[in-house]
Formats: structure tokens, sequence, C-alpha cells
């Protein structure tokens, strides 16, 4: 039996065979529709009591099914399904678990108290969906503006603002926005004061250079001690999942280049893996290599940002512009093979836009022979500087329990001395043929982020050195009718050809009806597309699962005690971006 197969079982044995609908997905996740009163208890079991347990509330998101196509979704009925992704490090095996809820405006209970990181999930699908969360400690909006009129991921808001009335700002609601922004600690549960002193609160942004973006963090202070933080985020939201269900499946690719806008054709790749597995494409051994070099220089370059930027909130002015510097050299290798720099938008369903141009192994070869001298000068620059040190070491500490159940993923998560990269342990495009370390801290503070970050730049060139040295010949597209842009070959032969080409290159391609989740390491830690088709020219729903989003809803909860010069070293250390969040 295999582990879907022995979870199954596992599940039906203790709840009975009755209790679970099985659904079949094109991504073979496990996955399970159960009653809406058995849910927590269900959730519970696998975390705390299954042998090789679920502790990893990877993501939980909400569809509007009231508009989907019933005769391809061979699912139970329901107006709006709630899901629940679960992750077992212990088995690398992830569960997918789906409540199905009723009415114009439904509700469940909240699993705050069995996950920290429901909370901002719940808030999430609460201000977008208008789902309410029984028993959570404070369930109010969180990407949209508390004065927003209705909820934008219900399939009856509209997708653009053409189709809403022209936007005025009057007197009244002016002042109405603006006493929004006021903050009331006592809706937090915040104390105005102690047995001994007045608490300040006091604004961090949203426009501090320390925040990195327009970010608000209102902090909750005893002199210089932090008591609590609370992070305003949503300025940044531009309804990067709504624009899913309007574009078509092939338009959508450079929208994704902007959500963590460091990460480039990361962004690309993470989409694109959900969508070929929708349409069973399987791409060229030449594609795969492609996309990793390309998706490791953009590591490189996004851990520069980080880098440079780093430095600069402790104090110190030349690293930036030198890594900056080095970031450019990573652009002129991209510019050159992408055609663009920071959203190349260069990868294609099945494929990528255009083959590797003539001369590329020299200006890689170029890269791989500069770089790596640098790295050694920005250790001395950087790493073992006193007042670097003296800022990071010991700060914002955090261990792997912890980080697991706040959702941490990626670099932040290897600080804390857990061994975990997707890459290695549930390898994509082609990972497995490649040969490079996980490097991984021990103590879970701001410094041991800061060591893993360059080691792995490290790791990025060694891979990228491998993809020079063993590029594959072959097609840079699969052979596959629903490939973007369609091959040209399929044009000429008769009027049914030209007809399908046609279609497929205005209306963009028809993706099987179905479900599939795509999981990579990128730059910030996890990240993956889970998208729904109805048999459709665009996406029926769009899931995007960031890194960023549950490392901020940690910042309070590692802040607390800290002072506010410490609270720019937790932030820098945590390497986040702003879209990434908000999306």
């Amino acid at each position: 039996m295999d582990s879907n197969g022995n979870l199954l079982a596992q599940l039906q044995s203790r709840f009975g065979e009755g209790t679970f609908i099985v659904q079949t997905t094109k991504d073979e996740i496990l996955t399970l529709w159960m009653p809406v009163a058995q849910a927590k208890e269900i959730l519970h079991y696998l975390k705390k009591e299954i042998p090789q347990p679920f502790p990893f509330l990877y993501d939980l998101c909400a569809l509007d099914e009231r508009t989907r196509n019933r005769a391809t979704n061979h699912v139970p009925h329901a107006d709006f399904t709630i899901v629940y992704h679960l992750f077992s490090y212990a088995q690398n095996l992830f569960i997918r678990l789906k409540v199905g809820l009723f009415g114009e405006y439904p509700s469940l209970p909240s699993i705050t108290g069995l996950w920290a990181n429901a909370n901002w999930y719940e808030r999430e699908i609460f201000d977008l969906f208008g789902i309410k969360f029984e028993g959570h400690p404070n369930l109010s909006r969180i990407l949209m503006p508390r004065t927003w009129e209705g909820h934008p991921l219900r399939k009856e808001h509209p997708a653009r603002a053409t189709e809403m009335g022209p936007f005025r700002l009057w007197d009244e609601k002016q002042d109405r926005e603006q006493e929004a922004l006021r903050f009331k600690p006592e809706e937090w549960g915040m104390a105005r004061q102690s047995e001994d002193s007045d608490f300040m609160f006091l604004n961090i942004g949203p426009q501090h250079p320390g925040t990195h973006g327009v970010l608000r963090i209102i902090l909750q202070l005893d002199g210089e001690d932090i008591v609590d933080a609370v992070p305003d985020i949503g300025f940044h939201h531009r309804g990067a999942e709504k624009m899913g269900e309007r574009q078509s499946w092939h338009t959508y690719i450079p929208y994704t280049d902007r959500v963590d806008y460091l990460g480039g054709v990361m962004n690309n790749l993470a989409y694109l893996l959900a969508v070929e597995k929708l349409a069973g494409i399987e791409v060229p051994e030449r594609v795969k290599v492609i996309r990793v070099m390309m998706c490791e220089f953009f590591r490189i370059a996004s851990h520069l940002v980080w880098y440079g930027t780093f430095a600069q909130d402790l104090g110190q002015l030349s690293p930036v512009f030198y890594m900056f510097s080095d970031r450019e050299k990573v652009f002129e290798v991209v510019e050159a093979v992408c055609g663009g720099r920071m959203h190349p938008n260069w990868f294609r369903i099945g494929g990528v836009s255009q083959d590797l141009p003539k001369g590329w192994e020299t200006l890689v070869q170029g890269f791989l022979d500069y770089f790596p001298k640098r790295l050694k000068e920005y250790d001395s620059m950087v790493l073992k500087n006193s007042l670097f040190k003296a800022r990071t070491v010991g700060i914002g500490i955090f261990t792997a329990e912890e980080a697991i159940e706040w959702g941490v993923t990626g670099a932040n998560l290897r600080a804390c001395g857990m061994d975990w990269d997707f890459r290695k342990t549930r390898p994509y495009s082609g990972y497995e043929m490649f040969d490079f370390e996980v490097p991984i801290g021990q103590n879970g503070d701001c410094y041991d982020r800061a060591l893993v970050r360059v080691a792995e730049m490290r790791q990025s060139l060694r891979i990228i050195e491998q993809c020079l040295k063993n590029m594959p010949a072959g097609s840079y597209k699969a052979d596959h009718p629903l490939t973007t842009p369609p091959l040209k070959k399929h044009t000429m032969q008769d009027i049914e050809t030209l007809i399908t080409h046609f279609l497929n290159v205005s209306w963009g391609p028809v993706i099987p009806a179905g479900e599939a989740m795509s999981c990579i390491e990128a730059t910030k830690g996890a990240n993956s597309y889970y998208l729904t088709s109805d048999g459709n020219t665009s996406a029926y729903r769009v899931r995007i699962r960031t890194p960023s989003f549950p490392h901020m809803q940690m910042l309070p909860y590692i802040s607390r005690g800290y002072t506010v010069a410490d609270l720019l070293s937790i932030l820098g250390a945590m390497d986040y971006v702003l879209a990434d969040i908000d999306r």
C-alpha cells in the first residue's frame, strides 16, 4: 500500500469509512472531503495523534463554488469550500482536506487553537469571502481596508475597476477612511497602561525604510522594550488571485512575476508546474535544466538584495552598493537570455520562450569566475564585522518546532537546524539530477539566517555550473498541443488544425478540468500555486501560497521583549517582500 492508501486507511479506521469522500486530483495529493461537524476533531487527530503526524498547516484557503461548471466538477455539491493543506515532515507527505459549506455567508469553527498560523489565514478568508470562523480571537479584515464593501474573491464581486462606478473621495468618506486608520489598542486586546507605567504606541511605517516597503507595524512599548506588535498589511494588495480568474492561462504568467518581485522567473515556475500537471504536459530535459539555471540566477539576485539591505539596516552603508552592482552582473546574464531583467516573463506552458542564445556559455562562465571571490570579500565586510554580529547574534531566536507551528519555511526554517529543502526532499524540474548541499544553522537567530542565505548563494553557483557543463540537447518546448504559444507545425495541415492554432493563440489553451498544486523552494521559502480548472480558457480559482505571509505573521511572537533597534534586525533577517505578503 502506498503512502496515500495507508493514510486513508488510518483515517477510515479512526473515523469510519463513510466519513470521507475521496476526490481524484491531478497532483496525486490525497484529497478528502469531511463533514464540517467533525473537521476540528479530524484535524486534531492528524496534528497530534496519528503516528508520523502532520504538524505543518501549509495553507488554508477557500473557493466560491456557486458558478463552477457542474458538468466538469465531479465533487460534492457546496456553495463554498474550505481547503486545508497539511504537511508531514516525517512522511514527506501532503494531505488536502475539504469542507463544503452552504448559504450566503456560512460559518465554521476556527482552528486558531490548533495552529498558531491559522489566525491570518482565517482572517484572509473572512476578508475575501465573508466566511466566518467561530471562536477566532480577532476576526477582522486583513488585506482590504476596514471600510471596504464586499468580499473580493466571491464570484459576484467585480474583477476590474471598469466594472465599478467612478471613484469619488468626498469629505465624509475621507474622514471615515482616516478614522479607520486610527489604531485602537483595545481592539487588539492591549492595555494602555500597566501597574507601574503607561505604554506608548509607535507607528513604524508604512513609509519607513526599515520596513522595506509599504508595511505598517504598530508597536506597544514599555520604554524602548517591545511589549507587542501588530503588523498592518494589505497596502500592496492588488488582487493577484482575482486576476487569475479573468486572465487566460497564458496571459497570467507575467502577473506571477510581480508577486515575489525579486524572484523573477521562479514565480513563473511555481505557477507553470501546476498548469502542466493539469494539462498532463511533460517537458523535455533541456527545459528542466534551463529553468533550474535561471531560477538559481534569480536566487542569487534576490539574496544579494537581501544581503545589501540587511547590512544597511544595521548601519553599514558600503555593502548595498557593492551588492547591487553584482546584482547587475546577474541581470546581464538574465537579460541576454530572457530579454528582460527583473520581470522577464520568460517561462511558458510546456517550456520557455525561446532557446538559449548563442554565446550564453561564455556569459555564464564569466559570472561563475567572477562571483565567488566577491562573496569572500562580503564575508569579511559583513559577516565577520563585530557590529553586525552584535546586532544579530542571539536576536530574534525561534526553534524549529516554533517555526513549523507558525508556517515558517526556507532559510528561516533551516537556520533553526532543520535540514529541509523542497529541491532535495520533493524534487521538481529535475533538481534530483544536481549535486548540492543544504546549508543549515543551529541557533535560529538573525545571524544564522544570514549565514544560511550566504551559503545558499554558493550552492546556487554549484548548480549553475552543473547546468553549464551538462546542458542537454533537444527542444526548448514540449511537443504538446497545449503549449504556449502552440507549435507552428500543427498549423497548416487542414482547416481544423488552423482553427485550433488560431483559438489557442487568441483565447489561450483550454486546460482540462481538475485541481493541482505545485510546491517549490523559492527565494524566501515554500511557494505554491493551487489551481482549479473547470475546463475553460482561464482558471476557476488561483490560490497563491507565499512564504512571506506566514513569516510576517510570526513577527509579534519573535519580537516581544526586544528593543526597537532589534526589530530592524529581525525584519531584515526575515527577508520578505511586501507583494509576496499581500499578493
